[in-house]
């Protein structure tokens, strides 16, 4: 995974009216937390932010009034009409380091003839990686699978380097039978 560079400033307000303000400015509050270092609440670019935020656990390298920190997404808060940014946690991460991230779990393949359904039961997988190697998602085949089969965390081949972080028994992915309405049966006329 490639490392998106992002440059960001101290922030020296704070409350409603500061984020407010920052945020009329094309920039986002957030905050860098992590290692046992005290908490550092920064102002970033709010377009650029936006634009790394698109990829799932993207590494960012932040530049903070001439120090470096590299760090990853932990928390993201967006305006619930506009879709906006609003707020971002940040936590510190160094080269080598393992950390827990939740990664999409995607199919391929169909499923076995006969009108079943695939019920996605978790859309993520917690697993534990090297923070500059956390992959994207991991995909899972579904061919030939029929009604009452499931798909447990530990079934799901992941990516090298990667473990298994939470439940291994959890399931993942279940294929269940179509339910079909049946038709009202039809009444003999009364007699008169």
């Amino acid at each position: 995974m490639a490392e998106i560079k992002l440059d960001a400033t101290v922030r020296t307000e704070f409350g409603k009216g500061a984020a407010r303000r920052t945020r009329r400015a094309n920039l986002v509050p957030g905050v860098v937390y992590g290692h046992g270092a005290e908490s550092v609440h920064i102002n970033l670019p709010g377009h650029e932010l936006q634009l790394a935020l698109r990829t799932a656990n993207v590494l960012i390298g932040l530049q903070i009034d001439g120090k470096d920190a590299l760090v990853i997404p932990k928390a993201v808060q967006r305006n619930a009409i506009k879709g906006n940014i609003e707020h971002v946690d940040l936590l510190t991460v160094k080269r080598g380091e393992k950390v827990e991230v939740e990664i999409a779990v995607h199919v391929e393949g169909d499923l076995a003839p006969g009108g079943n359904l695939l019920e996605y039961v978790q859309n993520t997988l917690l697993v534990e990686a090297e923070a500059t190697h956390i992959p994207e998602s991991v995909t899972v085949s579904i061919a030939g699978l029929d009604a009452g089969d499931s798909i447990l965390a530990k079934d799901i081949p992941l990516p090298k380097g990667s473990v298994l972080a939470g439940d291994e028994d959890a399931v993942v992915l279940q294929v269940v039978a179509a339910q079909v309405e049946e038709a009202p049966a039809e009444e003999a006329p009364a007699e008169a």
